[in-house]
């Protein structure tokens, strides 16, 4: 089949890639500039990147509660095994 493609789906073909690349530079370019601009905002909170992405991450899927289910349970493991401060 793709062996065999007529001048217009190869013109289809070449439309999508050329869009496709240029969605995939704008991603790259916006994870750039998120990525500065959250480890300028750590810095100036004092704490470490990773907290500010995966409070932006919780926000965007909307599952904080999720998150914090998780963390719960992550806590009685380690209360369990003695690795907990109480």
């Amino acid at each position: 089949m793709l062996e065999n493609l007529n001048q217009n789906e190869r013109a289809k073909v070449k439309e999508w890639i050329d869009a496709g690349l240029k969605v995939k530079q704008e991603i790259n370019d916006l994870s750039e500039g998120l990525k500065e601009t959250t480890k300028a905002l750590a810095e100036e909170l004092e704490v470490k990147p990773a907290v500010l992405n995966k409070a932006l991450r919780a926000a965007f899927k909307a599952n904080i509660e999720e998150e914090r289910d998780t963390v719960t349970q992550v806590e009685v493991i380690l209360h369990a095994a003695g690795r907990m401060p109480t």
